[in-house]
């Protein structure tokens, strides 16, 4: 069996504007680095945590990657050994880019490698959706993609109900993340508990237009689809400074559309090249600078591949 292994943990965006909760896509980066160690010792051991600021707790029972690691060790059956994990939080905390998901992923992809890789990707999700559930609820459209790759369909929190969608080709994506923590327990509880049906028919079409674009390789028309969400975006709209303006700002510099990440801050512009994506970030950058908020920018595209595992030894 291998002693130590690397883990990269991929940033995801779930939701793509209306599909909330049932879609979700691995990005290329940012990534988290979670490094693995088999031990004499039976549980898990959290040596370190960089890049978090501090935030984070050491305490396995208390941090997602730990949580997950100790639930895959249970899934194996594993009482005779255990591991220490360090991690390198690449990814910005409260940021909507699926930090918590990253690390959950990350932890049970580490433990599982550790012991020769018994468990299929996708049966790891049961301890990837424990270690998510720990911080910031139980749903899927994060770890899902952050364990498989790609864009996914999540249908529910069983392995069964999930789905790969097609990535289109040339998708480039353009992100900008505002110095602003948006903790997704805080963007959850603006939702409203009712919806108009008026409302619901139009959400139902907006999820359609955005699977239709997927399969149909249609960035224009997914750039149109990501900004269509009539019932989670306009609750949470000020929670995200700047969004409108980043949104007409992207528009003009070239990107089909702009939508939340996930919970936010963080917000995604839909491009076709790198070099528009430049144009974005350039231009969305201005804008937080005029409001005089620190922000972030990237560019990154689709990762197909989800957690990579690296044998160190």
């Amino acid at each position: 069996m291998p002693r130590r292994v690397e883990i990269i943990a991929p940033a995801t965006i779930a939701n793509l504007g209306p599909g909330f909760d049932i879609v979700g896509m691995c990005l290329e980066e940012p990534f988290d680095t979670i490094h693995a160690e088999l031990t004499e010792s039976a549980g898990v051991v959290i040596e370190a945590i960089t890049g978090d600021g501090g935030k984070l707790s050491l305490d396995p029972v208390k941090n997602t990657a730990g949580v997950a690691a100790s639930y895959a060790l249970n899934q194996l059956g594993i009482t005779n050994a255990g591991v220490k994990l360090t991690l390198h939080k690449g990814l910005p905390l409260a940021s909507g880019l699926g930090s918590s998901a990253a690390s959950a992923a990350g932890g049970a992809a580490a433990v599982n490698a550790l012991f020769n890789s018994p468990l299929r990707r996708v049966q790891l999700l049961d301890a990837a959706l424990e270690g998510e559930a720990s911080v910031s609820g139980r749903h899927a459209d994060n770890v899902a993609p952050a364990l498989l790759g790609g864009i996914v369909f999540v249908g529910g929190l069983t392995a069964d109900k999930l789905a790969p969608l097609p990535t289109p080709n040339g998708l480039v994506l353009a992100l900008v993340t505002p110095d602003v923590a948006v903790p997704t327990v805080e963007a959850r509880a603006v939702l409203p508990k009712q919806v108009p049906l008026s409302e619901m028919v139009k959400q139902t079409a907006a999820v359609a237009k955005l699977i239709s674009a997927l399969y149909r390789n249609d960035l224009e028309a997914l750039g149109q689809a990501v900004e269509a969400d009539c019932i989670i975006e306009p609750a949470r709209r000020h929670l995200m400074p700047g969004l409108l303006e980043v949104r007409e700002a992207a528009r003009a510099r070239g990107a089909f559309g702009t939508t939340i990440s996930g919970a936010g801050p963080t917000l995604c512009s839909i491009c076709d090249s790198v070099a528009t994506a430049q144009r974005v970030i350039d231009g969305v950058a201005l804008i937080y600078a005029r409001m005089g908020l620190n922000a972030v920018t990237r560019i990154t595209r689709p990762s197909i591949e989800g957690v990579k595992v690296k044998v160190i030894e």
